[in-house]
């Protein structure tokens, strides 16, 4: 049997395209109802009960056994000693991801992102005071793999931000810690981690307990459960999007060799059974070539079952009648990950609109941009990308407007405050702005 046969083969020039084509970007909401219902209960408890609440679920979801909070926190010790210990091709690299990852959010930090003012005519001070959160909280996945890239680019940009104590947790199914994950958390300046994950990981967070503090702000991405989590403890703290399954979306024109467009599409795949991978091509013959190149490399990847049940159930290969239509459709997806495998990729880059990140060339496979390109990994799914943006240090911020008004300012504004505040009927606010008026 040929898993890559069961992938969905679609045509623009079909006359049922459309229905096709949202089938597949149909997002199932028939669990929420359960999840959502679980996860109430969970954060409640927490809440309520706190860390002995938080050691219950633990065991019960993660199989880790302890008896105080202190069994599940990840002494700076220990992440120190998991950085010394890696081997030194691992330890090379995590610093060189962690150094690009740090200086892109350092330029960018530099743009826009510091307090500035300015007076004008009359003398008037203008501006805003920008910011860190005092505290962060840090969700990194670790159910069916682990992801010390996740840690680098949640923590560096809160680091660089200025945020005083940033809060690492992680699940550690069966009690497994993996040293590259305490490593990545050593190197990237986390405050304190902990080995906990789920909803109670986040109500934990959210509400604070007798161990850990409560935090400003969560960033990072989970499974449903933690997506459910951070929504309802939303407003209690902010939070840096809603996280749904991973998207890759490849538009090619036939130019990039099969093998690596089909292990782009492979790499999404991978994530989990609901994540997405669609190739857009106006090239048919293209199309059969990485469908040809998938059935032969699928079997060569350790995850392969997982691969083929997401290329089932929401994967595609799209003939489009031109790279301008393929554009067009990638702009109705808004993917997490949008590759832009071409021979001139400038000339199609104009045309995107939404996208989470744009990889542009050949040579530019998402799996860089996860790691070590530099810009954040932590990015817009399920359509978001049309109104949502990259994580990055803004998110650890906050701006406060900064006013200063001069005597002579105060007669200008003044006259005009009143008239509006009459116009409102709150008379005491128009009475604060008259009071400062010359006679």
């Amino acid at each position: 049997m040929n898993p890559i046969a069961d992938i969905a083969r679609l045509s623009t020039a079909s006359s049922t395209f459309d229905a096709e084509f949202k089938a597949r970007l149909h997002w199932s909401a028939e669990d929420d109802a359960a999840i959502e219902q679980r996860v109430a209960g969970i954060l409640a408890d927490v809440r309520a009960r706190g860390d002995a609440a938080v050691l219950e679920y633990t065991a019960r979801f993660d199989g880790v056994q302890a008896t105080s909070m202190a069994g599940l926190e990840l002494s700076a010790a220990e992440l120190k000693t998991a950085f010394d210990h890696l081997p030194p091709a691992q330890r090379e690299a995590l610093e060189q991801a962690a150094a690009r990852i740090r200086r892109y959010h350092e330029w960018q930090k530099t743009q826009g992102g510091e307090t500035a003012t300015f007076r004008d005519a009359d003398g008037t001070l203008l501006g805003q005071k920008v910011t860190p959160l005092d505290r962060v909280g840090i969700y990194v996945p670790g159910g069916k793999a682990a992801y010390p890239s996740s840690v680098l680019m949640n923590a560096i940009p809160a680091h660089v931000a200025g945020v005083g104590e940033i809060t690492m947790v992680v699940p550690t199914p069966r009690g497994e810690k993996n040293p590259l994950v305490l490593a990545a958390a050593f190197v990237a300046g986390v405050t304190r981690a902990y080995t906990i994950g789920g909803a109670q990981a986040v109500a934990a967070l959210a509400y604070g307990t007798a161990t850990i503090p409560k935090v400003d702000k969560i960033t990072g991405p989970g499974n449903a459960y933690v997506a459910s989590a951070k929504k309802r403890v939303f407003g209690q703290v902010g939070i840096d999007m809603i996280a749904g399954p991973s998207e890759i979306l490849v538009l090619a024109d036939g130019s990039t060799p099969a093998d690596w467009v089909a292990m782009d599409l492979f790499s999404q795949a991978e994530h989990d059974e609901l994540a997405q991978s669609i190739l857009l091509s106006p090239d048919a013959a293209y199309l059969d070539e990485v469908a040809a190149a998938m059935t032969r490399l699928l079997p060569t990847l350790p995850r392969a079952g997982i691969i083929a049940k997401s290329l089932s159930g929401r994967g595609a290969l799209i003939h489009t009648r031109s790279m301008n239509e393929a554009c067009d459709i990638a702009n109705r997806i808004a993917p997490e990950h949008l590759e832009v495998s071409s021979r001139d990729p400038h000339q199609w880059e104009p045309l995107l609109r939404h996208a989470g990140a744009i990889f542009l060339g050949a040579y530019t496979s998402e799996s860089l941009g996860d790691y070590c390109a530099g810009p954040n990994h932590v990015l817009p799914t399920s359509g978001t990308a049309r109104f949502s943006s990259p994580l990055s240090v803004y998110d650890f911020q906050k701006r406060t407007s900064l006013i200063e008004v001069s005597e002579a300012g105060a007669q200008k504004l003044g006259r005009i405050a009143s008239v509006l505040a009459h116009g409102e009927g709150l008379q005491a606010h128009a009475g604060a702005a008259e009071m400062r008026l010359k006679p």
